[in-house]
């Protein structure tokens, strides 16, 4: 029997993990860290060399790792690909909605198709894989994970970000919307909500002497994030630790949220 300090609780093993946007950064971070928890990884972006790139360093470790060409805002493309991976056995127990994209620009200068381009890929795109995954994961009757990927800006709005914020926002209640008609079928559908991290989207915003010095002096932490300060909470919600857990957004700040 399983207890509440069981290691058991967090394995992954016979687990298959589909991460989306994962050739680099946070993607690329949470499906090392399924894999290392046991889980057979898919990792998912739109070029077949960046996706090749971080296969090939994924089984360099002795990881299990595929890899999936598609773009997740064209719901066509979504439901090829999950065709794909059914003709392949690849079974998906766990997603990670992860990819999406920033730009940043005042309203008022922001034109409609970069507006509806952000929205598509960070928002659309998890419902489509999420509705495509779900179908499966209903039709095999053994239930599954759900792990959206939110923002502080799921809670606090930005200047210059508002397709984003907009889009984060929502991934916070298509969490739980998921949870309202999913939980029936046993799966659980929740979303982290990653601070400031050190990434290739924020490296401009990392080597802005002003704007470092902003996140370093309103975080208590008084640094940013790295993406594998995530993968705890990731392998968590992929795991059977948090089956009575569902439609939640978890903040992984350094408490930024909580001196706003």
């Amino acid at each position: 029997m399983q207890t509440a300090s069981s290691p058991a609780l967090f394995d992954l093993t016979g687990k298959t993990a589909l991460v989306t946007g994962a050739t680099r950064g946070i993607g690329l971070a949470l499906a090392r860290g399924l894999a290392g928890a046991g889980a057979r990884v898919i990792l998912n972006g739109r070029q077949p060399e960046a996706i090749d790139t971080a296969v090939a360093t994924l089984r360099a470790d002795g990881l299990q790792a595929f890899g999936a060409a598609f773009d997740v805002t064209d719901e066509a493309a979504v439901a090829q690909a999950f065709a794909a991976l059914d003709r392949q056995g690849l079974t998906v127990d766990i997603l990670v909605n992860n990819a999406g994209i920033q730009h940043r620009q005042p309203m008022v200068e922001l034109a409609l198709a970069d507006w509806q381009r952000v929205i598509d890929t960070n928002l659309t795109a998890a419902f489509l894989v999420g509705r495509e995954a779900a179908r499966r994961m209903i039709e095999r009757g053994r239930g599954g994970k759900i792990i959206n990927i939110g923002s502080l800006t799921s809670e606090a709005a930005r200047a210059t970000v508002a397709p984003y914020t907009v889009a984060k926002g929502g991934i916070k209640l298509l969490s739980k919307a998921m949870a309202a008609e999913w939980a029936r079928h046993d799966i659980q559908a929740n979303a982290i909500g990653p601070g400031y991290i050190l990434t290739e989207m924020n490296t401009a915003l990392v080597n802005n002497p002003d704007f470092d010095a902003w996140v370093k002096a309103s975080n208590p932490a008084q640094r940013w994030g790295r993406p594998e300060e995530l993968v705890g909470t990731a392998v968590y919600l992929a795991s059977s630790a948090s089956n009575y857990v569902n439609g939640q957004i978890i903040y992984v700040d350094g408490g930024w949220l909580s001196v706003l």
